[in-house]
């Protein structure tokens, strides 16, 4: 006699309706399998709509060593995930959804119309043709004693079963849109590695601007500029003053640099580099030209064109004698120190550090310490900088997740 439930289909549940989740649905629904999704937001993909203002800054095209290096000391882990799905494969599957790329002149990847809703429409068209049931509105709460999950929502909570699951609940920042970490002690309660979720990409406070420096700058650009931290090779681009200190993709790319010298030693001095394209014996040489009854800040614009927020900024962080030292003042402007105090919060942030630890996880992203429960997304433990680095590697862990689940049901 035969198995009468051999030819039922096999169930999954997918928590959490980002890119890592959406993908891992894709996955298992492709395959037959099926699939419930839940996220707790009135609709899902919400971080990546908002992510996609302005531009929807999907991928990046540069070669895949810079890629990599790109996931500092989590590359190995993330280098694995992307052997299967890497930024080209990516390209690849939006362009099956009918939308088509471009690679910007810095080598940011966007959608042709650069926005991101879209594409998000035609994902979820293909989903629900796929049989994936989405459920908004749908809260997880853990486990109950029989090992299924509770799920809460308007007609309260209810326990489920399923045969396989991909938890893809985000990380920390952003909390109006549905990534609060809550699920952190959820897991930690059932035995699994994580570690605490820390802010990424994000802005710092500085020691203090003095109140006229705030009031004028604010806000402002500076740009262009170079920025390092202890030995590193400075790196050049722009970031934003705001009330408290600065934020922007400059800051962002050396955020888990700072953020550690900031846990390690209290506090971390960068150096900006006020002209990143001219030498300081070019510096030096111009303002040792005598210039007469102009002040010194007529001189800095006139013989290095440095004004506006980048001059307020060597005003703020020097003194009355650096000005008074042609030499001095040119050291300044090459490598100028700015004391970073602490992070800007959690919540403030645009991505987290820190979450399930891939020691935690298998080769097939299942946690070993709940077997057919599988993890995706940046609710893992890796980080990147903004430039398409972190929806890469969210899309390559969701679907690293659903073929797992899906060996792991074949299996079963």
């Amino acid at each position: 006699m035969t198995d009468s439930t051999a030819s039922l289909p096999r169930s999954a549940v997918v928590i959490g309706g980002g890119p890592a989740g959406l993908m891992a649905a894709e996955v298992l629904g492709r395959a037959g399998v099926r699939v419930d999704l839940y996220d707790a937001m009135p609709s899902v993909g919400r971080k990546f709509l908002l992510a996609g203002v302005g531009g929807m800054n999907i991928t990046h095209a540069e070669a895949k060593d810079a890629f990599l290096s790109r996931y500092g000391a989590r590359s190995g882990e993330i280098g694995a995930l992307l052997a299967g799905f890497d930024a080209d494969a990516l390209r690849q599957w939006i362009h099956g959804l009918g939308i088509s790329t471009f690679v910007g002149t810095s080598g940011r990847v966007f959608p042709s119309d650069m926005k991101a809703a879209p594409l998000l429409r035609a994902w979820l068209k293909r989903l629900r043709e796929q049989g994936v049931v989405i459920h908004t509105r749908r809260r997880w709460l853990g486990w109950d004693a029989q090992g299924r999950l509770l799920i809460d929502g308007a007609n309260g909570c209810q326990a489920l079963s399923a045969d396989a699951v991909v938890l893809a609940l985000g990380g920390g920042s952003w909390q109006r849109l549905g990534s609060d970490g809550a699920w952190l002690p959820l897991l930690a309660q059932r035995g699994v590695a994580v570690a605490a979720l820390r802010p990424a990409n994000c802005g710092f406070e500085v020691a203090g601007w003095s109140a006229y420096f705030r009031d004028k700058f604010a806000g402002a650009p500076v740009k262009p500029v170079a920025l390092s931290l202890g030995s590193a090779v400075p790196r050049q681009g722009e970031f934003v003053i705001t009330a408290d200190g600065i934020e922007g993709s400059l800051v962002y790319a050396l955020s888990a640099a700072i953020r550690e010298h900031i846990e390690a030693a209290g506090e971390a001095t960068l150096l900006l580099d006020l002209l990143p394209n001219r030498s300081l014996e070019q510096v030096a040489k111009a303002l040792a030209q005598p210039r007469g009854s102009k002040s010194m800040a007529n001189h800095l614009r006139g013989r290095l064109g440095l004004d506006g927020v980048r001059a307020g900024l060597l005003r703020e962080l020097s003194t009355a004698a650096d000005y008074a030292d042609p030499q001095r003042l040119a050291g300044l402007i090459k490598a100028l120190p700015l004391r970073v105090l602490r992070a800007r919060p959690l919540d403030e942030a645009i991505s987290s550090a820190g979450g399930v630890t891939f020691e935690a996880l298998d080769r097939q992203l299942m946690l070993k310490a709940l077997p057919g429960v599988f993890c995706a997304g940046e609710m893992l433990d890796w980080e990147a900088p903004t430039g398409g680095y972190l929806l890469t590697a969210c899309f390559a862990s969701g679907r690293a997740a659903g073929l797992g689940a899906l060996e792991w049901l074949a299996r079963r």
